[in-house]
């Protein structure tokens, strides 16, 4: 019976054993998790929405030639005075609208009308002599024809009849010069403009050709600028300008005008000259200004949002941008071609392709090779899974 009784508790520990053996093949035994696998496993998911994500798309990107210089007014004028004497009169302040034609000032008139009226009593002696010298000769030739005076006598007469006409004729041109001289006391405005400058006061003894204002016409302005040697071969008269001048909000439409034959000494500059309209005068000779001239794109070019190379770069500086591949991100160096800084868009010319998906904006604390997804809406609350940090 003991004997029984041992061997019979002796399969009840075998039969223990055993199912202590298969409970814990069913469940693994816990015990301390390797550093690396317990890091990966606390490193969330990024996840971006679709408006955060985009795919490089072919775009015609304008090129554009821009340049800068001052406003300046092509109808400008000096006037200057004509006749030499004391200034009676101005009839003008700096900043006045003149006409064309228009008084500007006065010279002392007194010495040129007494120079006028001594030319016409020139005249007049000269004219009486010339008469003298007609009856003269009528005499001579009626005496010749009877004989009473030689032909020597005759040939006389004929000289100083010639003499008294030249006389007279030189009497005429020196009244009408003196009479030009008084009519130019008056000082004219050439052009109608603006008084930008006055040279004299009235009182002032004037010399002939002396400046006594500066006119500008603000009616048409031109801006004066240049742009490289490499660019001029995009540019032509007649295309459109435009110009964004300082101090004023929105820019203005102008064409370029003109563009220099020839680069400027010492400089690989070429010098253009856009015409502005300025109907309201609203504009001033002096303002700087930018102009742009835009120039269609006839290549659809891939191209990416500028925003998305913000702040990633390269070991040489080179731009780079964040790739969605394979569940990671990973950095993209490219080659980048012609910008529309106003479209926002750069082109690529290399690192990417059209079936890339390119983050469109700059994040920060993004790493290489870290878990991302694209989801498929945007989510407006958060997920379990940790957002990317803008």
């Amino acid at each position: 019976m003991r004997g029984r009784g041992w061997l019979l508790g002796g399969v009840v520990l075998v039969l223990a054993g055993l199912g202590l053996a298969a409970w814990r093949g069913k469940w693994p035994a816990v015990g301390p998790v390797p550093p690396a696998q317990a890091a990966a496993s606390a490193v969330p998911t990024l996840e971006f929405s679709p408006h955060e994500v985009v795919q490089p798309t072919l775009t015609r990107l304008a090129r554009r030639v821009a340049f800068s210089g001052p406003l300046v007014a092509p109808d400008t004028a000096v006037v200057r005075a004509k006749a030499a004497g004391v200034l009676q009169e101005l009839s003008f302040q700096e900043g006045s609208a003149v006409r064309a034609g228009q008084v500007l000032a006065r010279v002392d008139p007194a010495e040129l009308s007494s120079r006028v009226a001594e030319r016409e009593a020139a005249l007049a002696a000269a004219r009486a002599a010339q008469a003298q010298a007609e009856k003269t000769q009528a005499s001579n030739e009626r005496l010749a024809s009877q004989g009473f005076i030689s032909p020597v006598a005759l040939d006389n007469g004929r000289a100083a009849l010639d003499s008294a006409r030249a006389q007279t004729d030189q009497a005429r041109a020196a009244l009408q010069t003196a009479r030009v001289g008084l009519r130019e006391t008056s000082v004219l405005a050439p052009i109608a403009g603006v008084v930008a400058k006055r040279h004299v006061l009235p009182g002032e003894k004037v010399a002939a050709e002396q400046p006594v204002a500066t006119l500008v016409n603000l009616a048409r302005l031109e801006l004066q600028g240049s742009v490289g040697t490499h660019e001029v071969a995009a540019l032509a008269p007649g295309q459109p300008v435009q110009v964004q001048v300082e101090g004023v909000d929105k820019p203005l439409a102008g064409t370029l005008a003109r563009i220099a034959p020839a680069a400027e000494a010492g400089t690989r500059s070429i010098g253009v000259v856009v015409a502005l309209a300025n109907p309201g005068l609203t504009l001033r000779a002096g303002q700087y200004a930018l102009a742009r001239v835009d120039l269609a794109d006839d290549t659809p070019r891939l191209t990416l949002p500028l925003a998305a190379l913000a702040g990633a770069t390269g070991p040489a500086g080179d731009p780079q941008v964040w790739v969605l591949a394979g569940g990671q991100l990973a950095r993209r160096a490219v080659s980048v071609g012609r910008r529309d800084e106003s479209a926002g868009r750069v082109e690529v010319l290399s690192g990417v392709g059209a079936a890339d998906q390119v983050l469109a904006a700059r994040f920060e604390n993004l790493r290489e090779g870290a878990k991302a997804v694209l989801l498929a809406t945007p989510q407006a609350t958060a997920s379990a899974s940790a957002p990317a940090l803008r």
